[in-house]
């Protein structure tokens, strides 16, 4: 396949209706068209990388999708039905939850305290709307044992742990309460190979429960290619190539990503 192909592949034809899809979405900030009519849809049990060059414009086609930003033309479907998110709590209202690079995480609190952070499991207000601790830690070990990550420490301060202990606790607060989609932003930047290893494992076994995994990365070479289905690639707000992550290589993403001339970058 050419590098600057940019058919829809065969991993995403017959396969049913999208959990998500945005068509032909365009967006302004001022006189910055960012979005020039890009597009996206990802399917239950899929992992769709999204990547590009800075400016290329998929953080923002991700938080157009995230609620962040409403876009200005286009359309949204939801499981093929057209919806309207303008706002955060309409994606996640949907099933749509997002992990940005930063995690948002309260360093000096432990893990089950994040994960139920603003959303703490309370007793009767009658009986002072306590906080069961005892609940949410049973929860939280049933959560990170379905994940495959029964070895986490439930009263660690986050702060304390490693990078890649970090972003699986960022993981698993977003599919507390069973999201269909979770997008996740530069999910391996700043991680050792290693951590990295495990939490493209993670992604894995999250997409086969049947989440639809999006994910914004630039780790091209050891990351998108070898843990993704799919790979889309955008250069100035719009879409310009689509792979099967299995069918392609690092080097004919980077030159879909430059618009370049192939063999000039191959050879360079």
């Amino acid at each position: 396949m050419s590098a600057l192909t940019a058919e829809r592949p065969a991993a995403s034809q017959g396969r049913g209706t999208p959990l998500v899809s945005l068509r032909n979405i365009q967006k302004h900030f001022g006189s910055l068209h960012a979005l020039r009519g890009a597009s996206v849809e990802v399917y239950p049990g899929e992992i769709v990388a999204l990547v590009g060059d800075n400016g290329a414009g998929k953080s923002t086609l991700v938080k157009v999708m995230a609620g962040v930003h409403a876009a200005d033309s286009g359309e949204y479907l939801f499981e093929g039905k057209p919806v309207t998110v303008k706002k955060p709590t309409d994606a996640t209202a949907l099933g749509i939850q997002t992990v940005y690079q930063d995690l948002s995480l309260c360093s000096n609190l432990d893990a089950v305290q994040n994960l139920y952070l603003g959303r703490e499991v309370t007793g009767s207000w009658w009986g002072g709307g306590r906080i069961k601790r005892a609940e949410c830690e049973v929860r939280a070990r049933e959560l990170l044992t379905r994940m495959r990550l029964g070895n986490l420490s439930l009263t660690r301060p986050v702060g304390a742990m490693s990078g890649g202990q970090r972003q699986n606790i960022a993981i698993a607060r977003s599919i507390l309460e069973t999201p269909k989609v979770v997008i996740l932003d530069e999910p391996t930047a700043a991680l050792s190979h290693s951590a990295a290893e495990g939490v493209s494992t993670l992604i894995r076994t999250l997409a086969d429960q049947g989440l639809g995994i999006v994910i914004v990365s630039h780790d091209i070479h050891h990351f998108v290619v070898n843990a993704t289905d799919r790979i889309e690639v955008m250069r100035l707000g719009a879409n310009c190539a689509s792979f099967k992550s299995k069918d392609v290589t690092g080097e004919q993403v980077v030159n879909a990503m430059v618009g370049g001339n192939e063999g000039v970058n191959l050879a360079g």
